[in-house]
């Protein structure tokens, strides 16, 4: 079934207010751009993006421009294709959500495109879907529109790929019918100049899986939103994360698992290392268990290996209960330097202080690549984190035992 934006915005209209949950991390929702204002930066989840290198993404920058080129594959029965017109217009809030900052309201709003991938009932793709989004010029400004609906009972991993020099705006909804499994891997691997603003929103089905990996490496500064909500009960969430941030980068990932019928799941996992002068990294995870959510499962986790002196990273999980009726919920956030007693143990084996260094990040990073379910993607991860630690030589490294708080 066609959800047209007439309908959800009537659905969300209808909602009462004793159904509408007040989180201070996710503000009421409108389709309308001029609900929503511009950002100062005081805002709480703003405060910690430097506004002033979004290239005006966050404002009123022209959302027109064209600065990136898409190629992908269409396996045997998915349909990928750019959809305009009252085809495009009915995709807007597809996924059940309306946009609650100023930059989604004008993706939705000023952007005459959509890029669809759809993947039928009872469809099992063969291979991965693959978008490949290359930038050509980070002067100019421009948004996308991505919607990727997964049929009833579907299964199929669809990978967004964005390399490249460009300064975007994107907001992607993913809508996963009941009993379908879908992953969506999206990788970060901009040129240096590149600045990228993006919202990922999905609704999952009754009984359905769905994967989310979020991978960021290159671009000037990269934010990115990971949300999710559900349409019945059984559905699951894995949210995953990894990023590798080097000297002047801003690199800031957000998720929201909006529990909104009983007996779901969600589970997060985001990794990160930094290094360089003034590599900043934010992680804030929340998610809401709303009073109609009895019997959910959810747990967040992030940590953060510090690799050299001058980064910074920032790292807040939340949980907001409305219902004391759950099978569990919890969270973990630790940020640390290298463990003297991991080093001392390689070192004590013959293996040089920069090999046991790199070893280290290589086994804090395994674990979640693994979980990745990609194998190519798997393998150039691993590649690309190769890469970055040999940007900088790890040499005389303080030890600092790990912080954080572990509820």
């Amino acid at each position: 079934m066609t959800v047209t934006t007439d309908s959800v915005r009537s659905a969300l209209e209808q909602t009462s207010e004793l159904d509408r949950v007040e989180s201070h991390l996710h503000p009421a929702g409108s389709f309308d751009v001029a609900d929503h204002e511009v950002p100062t930066g005081r805002e709480e989840i703003w405060r910690f993006t430097p506004l002033k290198r979004l290239k005006g993404l966050h404002a009123d920058a022209p959302l027109d421009g064209r600065n990136t080129k898409a190629t992908w594959n269409a396996p045997d029965g998915v349909r990928v294709d750019v959809v305009t017109g009252d085809e495009a217009t009915d995709l807007r809030g597809v996924s059940g959500w309306a946009p609650n900052t100023r930059f989604t309201a004008r993706v939705l709003a000023e952007v005459r495109a959509t890029l669809l991938v759809d993947v039928p009932a009872d469809v099992e793709a063969g291979e991965p879907i693959v978008i490949d989004v290359e930038g050509t010029d980070a002067d100019v400004t421009s948004g996308a529109h991505v919607v990727l609906r997964f049929g009833r009972h579907s299964k199929a991993v669809v990978v967004l790929n964005h390399t490249g020099s460009a300064a975007v705006s994107a907001v992607v909804e993913v809508v996963v019918g009941d009993g379908a499994e879908a992953s969506v891997v999206s990788i970060q691997d901009w040129a240096d100049d590149a600045v990228h603003l993006s919202h990922h929103q999905a609704r999952i089905g009754r009984d359905a899986t769905y994967k989310h990996a979020a991978i960021s490496f290159g671009g000037d500064l990269v934010r990115m939103d990971a949300n999710v909500t559900y349409d019945g009960p059984g559905g699951s969430a894995e949210l995953l994360g990894l990023y590798f941030a080097d000297a002047g980068q801003h690199i800031e990932h957000r998720i929201f698992a909006d529990h909104t019928a009983p007996r779901t799941k969600s589970h997060a996992v985001y990794k990160g290392a930094l290094q360089g002068e003034k590599a900043h990294t934010v992680w804030v995870g929340n998610v809401l268990i709303r009073k109609v959510a009895e019997g959910i499962e959810t747990y967040e986790e992030n940590r953060n290996l510090v690799l050299t002196d001058g980064c910074q990273a920032d790292s807040i999980p939340n949980l907001e209960i409305e219902t004391g009726e759950i099978e569990g919920a919890g969270h973990a956030s630790a940020t640390a330097r290298f463990d003297d007693n991991q080093l001392f143990y390689l070192q004590s084996r013959g293996i040089s202080e920069q090999e046991a260094q790199r070893l280290v990040v290589h086994g804090f990073f395994n674990d979640l690549i693994r979980q990745v379910g990609v194998p190519s993607i798997e393998q150039r991860l691993l590649t690309t984190v190769e890469a970055e630690l040999a940007k900088n030589v790890l040499k005389d490294i303080g030890s600092l035992a790990a912080f954080g708080s572990d509820d």
